[in-house]
Parts: structure tokens; C-alpha cells; sequence
């Protein structure tokens, strides 16, 4: 960043200024004269020029013309040469006649001008072939080891680097014009449907290039070796000096620094920063989300489309099925085809599955029985008073099932408090309820600062974590869990807190 970032452009007043229309035309017809490589033109053709147009009022006489350049050239979009011809008339002789021709600018102001006028929406495209052609060069780059011949490391950078930014610009424009409003409204209608497959396909094409190469460009980038790099881009900067630039030269340090940053953002770009994922990631997940909007619009579309048609012999036909079938696994699957997934409704509350294993189907675990009240907003009758239900044989059980998980934690404690410590990796098979207590305490351990915690009965807990984020199996009655191996220490003896405080 420079001190130029705080300053004005005061080139760009004369698209906002009052005399606008008369401003832009004379603008560009120089750029225009410009791009035919005639660039000092007189007051007489550009007058001429810019009424040809047929855009400015009849009137518009030759010294409106000249006030307008003196204008310009206040602003800074023209510079003025004494013009030393033979004068034609009296009136030229007497009076100062010069020669305009565009600041640099000026050119690249109107050339952005020119381009804006030309855009109807965000444009851009996705091109595999610029992923290989990267690859490519880098791979060459990295077998000469960055030693090249004069006016081959120039050629290669700006392949590479030409490449790298028609590959980023075209793309998220490309994703920027699917995401637009105009686009979102489209997909919203009939007409989309013609064009769903093409523009699937052509994410998809790009998904499977991007994964083909980039992921390649991404190790060699991270991986090359730093000297390379440096003797690369010194060889480029060799090549940018025996250019002439004899309007503002640029130092050997300057130039060295901008082609250091272009690689660093290319890197950026392909391999992320520190912890930060790269663009590549960002870009795929981009399109692979793309591709699943597109999808879901044509499927509702589709179903719109469904809604009013008969399915009546569909239906008796699949009926006639599910009569044929004597498994109800089989019917099963049938209704799983055909129907899918049914609507959900969502209860709170807790699963009782009766185990932890992930594996165990829905059609094996037995059912989980809510009682639904009704959510009309009709009173209902008062039938009168009700009776006191006894819950004291509910909470018998409920004392007696909480007694025996207590009793079965401190046996666990005992036998913990008696190792004094406990890893992971040597633990043998263990029950349900031994697991659910070891992550509970694990759990508590890493809630803590300290990762230290103290039980009710007195035993404190303490948990180291594994070197190296090592791991380890434990063996469960329901199964395997793959978890770090971590090592707990217990100390202390039991009923000490409960003695202290008595």
C-alpha cells in the first residue's frame, strides 16, 4: 500500500461532470484515434470528430470544442504540444494552436469505460484446460530448476500468471452469474429445464478437472524449494530489465517485489495460508453447491408437474405388488423405492434405542411410544375432578435403578482408584456403563482449565493428553470406539470429602 491510495482520481470528473455528453464524446473519439495509433489530433478534427457522432446539440461550435480541451487538460485526461505548422487563416496565426494526445490514464480509464458498456451481466466461464496448463508449466519449471535463457523466463511467468488470472476471474464471475437474481428467477421457471442438463454437465466437467489438477498444483507449490522460486523469478526480473522503459523506469527491488507477491497470492490461492483452507476449496464447494440447487429446482419443477396428473393405475398396479410379496423386508424395500423417505415430524425428547451402536437399523429397534396431545385450540369440556394417581411404586424403581448406577460407579472408581493411573490402549474389554463413565470424566477433564476434576465422593481425576495425538481402540460389549489415548490418574480415598465436611 502507498500514500496513492489516499489520493483522489481526478481524471474520472469528467464522467460525472455537468457537461458530461460533450466530454465522454470528445473522450472517445481520442480513444478511438488512439487504438487507429494516431495520438496528437488538433482542435479542427476533433471538433469535427465529435460532431460526426450526431450525439451533441448543432450548435456546438469550435470554441466550445477548445474550452472543453482546455478542460480536459486541467483535469489531467490531456496533454497539450505547441503545434509549429503554417497557419491557414488570420485568425489561426494569431491565435496559439496546439496538438492533444491522451494521458496514460486517460487510455485506461476510457478502455474501462468502453468495456462496462459492453457488459450484460457477469460473463466468465470455467476452463479446465487452464488447471493442466498450469501444472504444466510448473512442472517444467521445477525440472530446469528455474534456470532458463534470456527471454524464456518472462514468456513462462506470463503464461503461468496469465493463465492464473483468466482462470480466477472467469470463474467467479461464471459462479457470480449463477447466483444472480436474474439467473435465481430462471430457475424458477419451465424454461429451465432446458438448459439443466448442459449446465450440470459443464460443473461437473469443471469438478472433475479441478480434482484432476489443482489438488497436483497445490504439492508442487507447497512442496517446491524455495530457491528455485528465487532464482525463477530473479531470471524473470533479468528479462523485465532489458525491457526499456523509458517513461518511468521501475527498479531492479520494485520489480523483484511485485513478481514475489503475484506468487506468494498464486500460492495463497491454491495452497491457503497457515490455518486458513485455499480458494481451490472454496471454489469446489462453490460449484458442488451449484450443482445441487440446480438439481433440487428441476426436481420441483418436475413435481409441480406431477401434482395434477392421475396416478390411479400406477398406484393399482403397485398395490397388485405389494400383495405378490409374502417378506416383509421385501415390502420393505418396494416402499422404500417408491416412496422414499416419508415426511417427518420432529418430537423432543431422548431416543431409547437401547444401545449405542450406530449400526442397528430402525426395523431392529423396538418403538419409542409419545403420548400426542391435541393442539386445536377448541376448550374441551371439563369432565369434572380426577383422581390422584400413586407414583410411589414409580419411585421405588427410580430409587432403586439410581442406587445401582451408583453402586456400579463406584465399583468402576474403586477398581480406577486402585490402579492409581489408566491409558486407554490398556484397557481390556469394558461394559456399556464403564464407557459412558469414562467419558463422562474424560468429558469433565476437558471442560476444565486444569484438566483436573474432583468426583462427589472425594477421588480426584486428572487426564494427560496422548503424545503425538496418538490413538487407540477401546473394546466395548457394543462394539469399537476410536478415540486418543488418553491416560487418567486418580488419586485421593473414597468417602474423603464427605469426611472432611462431616
Amino acid at each position: 500500500m502507498t500514500a496513492l491510495l489516499l489520493k483522489p482520481i481526478v481524471e474520472t470528473s469528467y464522467l460525472n461532470a455537468q457537461n458530461v455528453g460533450r466530454y465522454r464524446c470528445i473522450m472517445r473519439y481520442f480513444y478511438e484515434q488512439h487504438q487507429r495509433l494516431r495520438y496528437w489530433l488538433k482542435p479542427r478534427e476533433v471538433h469535427d470528430g465529435v460532431t460526426a457522432f450526431g450525439l451533441l446539440e448543432e450548435d456546438y461550435t469550435l470554441d466550445q470544442c477548445q474550452k472543453d480541451l482546455n478542460q480536459l487538460v486541467e483535469w489531467g485526461n490531456l496533454v497539450p504540444r505547441h503545434d509549429g505548422g503554417r497557419s491557414a487563416t488570420v485568425e489561426e496565426y494569431l491565435r496559439k494552436k496546439f496538438r492533444y494526445q491522451m494521458t496514460p490514464y486517460a487510455v485506461e480509464i476510457e478502455r474501462l469505460v468502453a468495456g462496462l458498456e459492453k457488459i450484460r451481466g457477469y460473463g466468465g466461464s470455467l476452463e479446465p484446460s487452464l488447471f493442466e496448463s498450469i501444472a504444466e508449466h510448473l512442472d517444467r519449471l521445477e525440472k530446469t530448476a528455474g534456470q532458463f535463457p534470456t527471454g524464456e523466463a518472462i514468456s513462462l511467468w506470463e503464461r503461468i500468471y496469465g493463465d492464473f488470472i483468466k482462470l480466477t476471474e472467469n470463474a467467479s464471475d461464471y459462479i457470480a452469474s449463477l447466483q444472480s437474481t436474474k439467473v435465481e428467477e430462471l430457475m424458477l421457471t419451465e424454461a429451465f429445464l432446458a438448459y439443466k442438463d448442459s449446465v450440470t454437465r459443464y460443473l461437473q466437467d469443471f469438478i472433475q478437472g479441478l480434482q484432476r489438477h489443482a489438488y497436483k498444483i497445490e504439492a508442487v507449490l507447497a512442496t517446491m524449494d524455495p530457491g528455485i522460486v528465487n532464482t525463477f523469478l530473479a531470471n524473470v526480473q533479468r528479462d523485465l530489465a532489458a525491457r526499456p522503459q523509458l517513461d518511468e523506469p521501475v527498479t531492479h527491488e520494485e520489480q523483484l517485489d511485485r513478481l514475489q507477491q503475484e506468487w506468494q497470492s498464486m500460492v495463497r490461492w491454491f495452497a491457503g495460508h497457515e490455518n486458513e483452507p485455499s480458494d481451490v476449496y472454496f471454489l469446489e464447494q462453490t460449484t458442488k453447491d451449484t450443482i445441487a440447487r440446480i438439481v433440487r429446482n428441476a426436481l420441483r419443477i418436475q413435481e409441480k408437474h406431477r401434482l395434477g396428473v392421475s396416478r390411479r393405475r400406477e398406484l393399482d398396479y403397485l398395490g397388485k405388488w405389494f400383495f405378490t410379496l409374502d417378506d416383509i423386508n421385501e415390502s420393505h424395500r418396494l416402499a422404500a423405492h417408491v416412496f422414499g423417505l416419508y415426511r417427518c415430524r420432529h418430537f423432543q425428547g431422548v431416543d431409547e434405542k437401547g444401545t449405542d451402536n450406530a449400526d442397528i437399523s430402525m426395523w431392529q429397534a423396538g418403538p419409542n411410544i409419545r403420548e400426542l396431545r391435541s393442539r386445536s385450540r377448541k376448550r374441551l369440556r371439563d369432565t369434572g375432578t380426577g383422581s390422584i394417581k400413586d407414583q410411589r411404586e414409580r419411585q421405588r424403581k427410580a430409587r432403586e435403578n439410581f442406587l445401582l448406577a451408583l453402586q456400579e460407579e463406584m465399583a468402576v472408581l474403586q477398581d480406577y482408584l486402585a490402579r492409581q493411573e489408566v491409558r486407554i490402549a490398556d484397557l481390556g474389554p469394558v461394559s456399556a456403563r464403564e464407557r459412558y463413565y469414562l467419558l463422562y470424566w474424560i468429558g469433565r477433564c476437558m471442560a476444565n482449565k486444569s484438566r483436573r476434576i474432583l468426583t462427589p465422593e472425594g477421588i480426584g481425576i486428572s487426564l494427560e493428553m496422548p503424545a503425538g495425538r496418538e490413538r487407540a481402540r477401546l473394546e466395548c460389549d457394543d462394539g469399537e470406539l476410536d478415540m486418543p489415548n488418553y491416560l487418567l490418574k486418580f488419586s485421593g480415598r473414597m468417602g474423603e470429602r464427605y469426611e472432611q465436611n462431616g
